[in-house]
């Protein structure tokens, strides 16, 4: 059997790319940081196949942290999240929820390393810039959330081919 050329290994491979919801906060559009945020994940090599600029409705932010209601700071939580314009983004790629947190940081910024985004950007846990989806399941339950299927755009990008083996 021939060995294969650089082409040929080269090719991606047919396989179905994980999504992830990542938002902008709040205070990440306040600071001016939307722009440095989402060039961190085209620079990881994730692709952004949906985004929107929204103010987030109380009903919707209830709904994203419904997790967390009856806690101490669900209240809060929704209130910081409704007070201004979000950006809504799915990226897919490869392990793209566990591309995207370690992309993010820890949730507690003054704990997370620098070169992520709460590691070189964040201060204080209410404060914390972005947010991720946290597994496979709930990427699917969030994407559903924020955007309708048609609004998320498959597409081809010639250069995957340089950012995943398969």
């Amino acid at each position: 059997m021939l060995p294969l050329s650089l082409s040929e290994t080269l090719l991606p491979l047919e396989r179905p790319m994980e999504r992830t919801l990542i938002l902008v906060k709040p205070d990440g559009i306040q600071r001016g940081l939307a722009g440095e945020i989402i060039a961190r994940f085209e620079k990881r090599g994730l692709k952004l196949v949906a985004m929107k600029l929204l103010q987030m409705s109380d009903d919707l932010a209830m709904r994203h942290y419904g997790e967390h209601e009856g806690k101490p700071f669900y209240e809060t939580l929704v209130a910081y999240i409704t007070s201004g314009p979000i950006i809504a983004m799915v990226w897919e790629g490869n392990e793209a929820v566990a591309a995207a947190r370690a992309t993010i940081g820890l949730t507690k910024p003054v704990d997370a390393t620098p070169g992520t985004i709460r590691g070189d950007f964040g201060m204080e846990i209410g404060r914390n810039l972005v947010h991720g989806s946290d597994s496979d399941k709930g990427a699917e339950k969030e994407i559903a959330l924020f955007f309708a299927p048609e609004e998320v755009v498959d597409w081809n990008r010639d250069n995957d081919r340089w950012i995943s083996e398969a």
